[in-house]
């Protein structure tokens, strides 16, 4: 473009061309966190399962935003119609997106958070979860399971300040870049999956005590963690310029507003880091790179929701008290609830995200950076969010997982586990120098030469 176009073109249009690149830069980012997931749950499974993790990584994404596309944008806004009041349903009008070229970053927007609430439930059902029954999970959780609750949030529904809920309460929920609308509905969905399929081969003993399974690389773990880290800033302070920018129709790059999101993300990601440090180090004896990793997540998630409406020591209290639960959290979902959450998606995702969510409104920020408290209302109307969204995603999921059982059946063969999903789902080897089979293809060992040293489970 040249200098006299340039000066052709008023201050308005220059700024939404801008503000349309830096759309697409968010999205960017967030699409980063992909890879960052399929490391993080790559090194927590056994060698023999890597293969399995990344196809299902893929298929996520690949077949997540045909489906988003097609199915799941419009039922979001079909939710966000029906569940408040004075809102005329219009079917075609909620899939207008489709042949609308104006509309198309906006819907790549909505898809990279879409995709981010799909693949967390990969990792908790790792290991035995039939191939093609999670293709069938898969495709659910973007076509109803999670535009359901973007329907009834951030679309205008029922838990808006213009749903049913939110004119009873006087307010509308506050979920600003996903804690509950994202994580949570991925790590319950994880959680009721982990549940329906079974836990691994292995994983209690006769009398029901839980035994390690640890995964078999650290390294990839921890920097899929810090893959997902960075992409977070797109998440959340991606989403705070995009905001700023529809509201404003400026360059909306700079202020106050930005800096309180990114604070608070870099907080809140410090503070459950350490805290899950301190934690794991006080239960086990040594400070586990795992846990500290699976905390510094924790707390992202937990302030996730909360960036813009907290004071900065609000976000690293929220970070801290979301890292220092994880550890305990993961004990009690294994060992009293025997399931069998392989990559603890429900305590980084799943819990993190309600109470970093549920306690916005105690630690308030005024436009100044001072303190309030946002009112008895709203701290009713988070509980209330929490546990509307809470009842659909299982009630879903079950439901989900039970047609997927019915129609595929939910788990591989005994033997076909112990062979590994590699060989068995996909008939690859990522490992082929660890050992050979009596076939012509060499296949995976059964142990990846993981930790044995009882440290944190998988």
């Amino acid at each position: 473009m040249t200098v006299d176009l340039l000066l052709q073109l008023d201050a308005g249009t220059i700024a939404n061309g801008v503000n349309n690149v830096w759309i697409l830069v968010v999205c960017f980012l967030i699409f980063f966190m992909q890879p960052g997931f399929a490391l993080l749950e790559s090194g927590q499974v056994r060698a023999k399962n890597v293969g399995n993790v990344l196809m299902k990584n893929m298929t996520d994404w690949t077949l997540g935003v045909l489906v988003f596309f097609a199915i799941g944008a419009g039922v979001s806004s079909i939710v966000g119609a029906l569940t408040a009041p004075g809102t005329a349903l219009d079917i075609g009008s909620a899939f207008a997106y489709i042949n609308d070229p104006t509309a198309y970053i906006g819907w790549f927007f909505g898809a990279v958070f879409a995709m981010t609430a799909a693949t967390i439930v990969s990792g908790a059902v790792a290991g035995r979860m039939n191939f093609t029954a999670y293709v069938f999970v898969a495709a659910a959780m973007t076509a109803v399971i999670y535009p359901v609750v973007t329907g009834m949030t951030w679309a205008g529904g029922l838990l808006s300040g213009s749903g049913y809920i939110g004119q009873a309460l006087g307010t509308g929920y506050l979920d600003f870049a996903g804690a509950t609308v994202v994580h949570m509905v991925g790590g319950l969905a994880g959680l009721v999956g982990a549940k329906m399929v079974g836990p691994r081969q292995g994983r209690f003993d006769a009398n029901g005590n839980s035994q390690p399974i640890p995964g078999h690389s650290m390294l990839l773990a921890v920097l899929g963690t810090l893959f997902l880290a960075f992409g977070w800033y797109g998440f959340n302070v991606g989403t705070q310029a995009t905001v700023l920018a529809a509201s404003d129709g400026g360059l909306a790059f700079m202020g106050g507003a930005l800096g309180q999101v990114v604070l608070n993300t870099t907080l809140g990601m410090g503070a459950g880091g350490v805290a899950a440090m301190i934690v794991s180090a006080s239960w086990q004896g040594k400070p586990d790179p795992l846990w500290t990793a699976n905390g510094l997540l924790a707390g992202l998630v937990a302030v996730t929701g909360a960036v813009p409406h907290v004071t900065w020591w609000g976000g690293v209290i929220l970070g801290g008290i979301a890292g220092a639960l994880v550890l305990p959290t993961f004990r009690w979902v294994v060992d009293s609830l025997k399931i069998d959450d392989v990559c603890g998606v429900f305590v980084v995702h799943g819990s993190a995200g309600a109470i970093g969510t549920v306690l916005i409104p105690v630690f308030g920020v005024t436009a100044a950076g001072g303190y309030t408290f946002l009112g008895v209302n709203q701290l009713i109307m988070q509980a209330v969010g929490v546990i509307v969204i809470g009842v659909w995603t299982v009630l879903a999921t079950i439901v989900t997982f039970s047609v997927a059982e019915a129609l595929f059946g939910l788990r591989v063969s005994e033997e076909e586990e112990e062979l590994g999903l590699d060989e068995s789902e996909h008939g690859v080897s990522v490992y082929p120098e660890f050992t050979a089979t009596n076939r012509d293809r060499p296949a995976m060992s059964a142990d990846g030469g993981a930790r044995t040293d009882g440290g944190a489970d998988e």
